[in-house]
């Protein structure tokens, strides 16, 4: 139900990314921008999973919240993660749709148009890339370690905390990515693609999907103080065990010293 919503929103994704320049975009914030692509793929989604799953909630990127009837789940929808690579004929976004069940998360879907990966999870019956079962990476030492991130930017994040963690997290793993849509980077993560990821800031749309999937595959996910509060504290950090447990000692050591001073530009 939900993987059918995806793609049949994809179809106009697909198409605007192809005319990408033609796009009309308007601000919604510094450097943080919405598109007509956002907007039309957010109601194609709602009216989908609406008309599949009468009277269920929404938490909506675009959107107002969507109220559903009492006791009902409620869909946590982004309908472009990644809108600035979209913007920028960046060929790396999703959509991403999960469900929260009486405060739990339950189905999580994250689907990327143009390779046309679908990476969805249930809980208590795994995660997968369409048929196959996903599981996290299995390297242990973090030196060999490929993780992820993101960076704050114009208006967005601390700037200083990012670099304390970035200076001790850095000389300690093989390398460090920042590609621009924190669906897909959790969603690697649970195929094994990146053995971890970390990134404050992000909304509970960002994540939800990742969340499951990661958690689905083997892999840990918490806030920087390793408690379950990632979404209220907007703090993530996921990854196959081992990396988990040696980035969560790394970025706790990082934000009890003090920032490193800001390099030059």
């Amino acid at each position: 139900m939900i993987e059918r919503a995806c793609r049949k929103a994809a179809v106009r994704l697909r198409r605007d990314f192809g005319e990408v320049s033609q796009l009309q975009v308007s601000r919604k914030g510094p450097a943080d921008f919405v598109s007509a692509a956002d907007r039309a793929t957010e109601a194609l989604l709602v009216d989908e999973l609406s008309r599949a799953r009468p009277g269920w909630g929404f938490l909506r990127e675009e959107g107002d919240a969507i109220t559903g009837a009492p006791g009902a789940p409620r869909f946590i929808v982004d309908p472009l993660d990644g809108t600035t690579n979209f913007l920028h004929g960046i060929p790396h976004f999703a959509i991403s749709v999960a469900v929260e069940k009486a405060g739990e998360l339950v189905v999580g879907v994250v689907y990327q148009p143009l390779t046309d990966e679908t990476f969805w999870a249930e809980r208590g019956r795994g995660a997968w890339l369409h048929n196959a079962r996903l599981r996290v990476s299995g390297r242990r030492d973090l030196a060999e370690c490929l993780v992820a991130t993101g960076i704050p930017y114009r208006g967005h994040g601390d700037r200083a905390r990012f670099e304390a963690i970035l200076h001790r997290v850095m000389p300690e793993v093989a390398g460090i990515r920042r590609f621009g849509a924190a669906s897909l980077d959790l969603a690697w993560v649970a195929a094994g693609r990146f053995d971890a990821f970390w990134e404050e800031g992000l909304k509970p749309w960002d994540v939800a999907a990742g969340i499951l999937l990661v958690q689905e595959a083997g892999g840990f996910v918490t806030d920087f103080r390793g408690q379950d509060r990632m979404i209220e504290r907007a703090e993530i950090l996921a990854g196959a065990p081992e990396p988990h447990n040696r980035l969560h000692r790394l970025i706790a050591e990082a934000l009890r010293a003090r920032p490193p001073a800001e390099c030059p530009p």
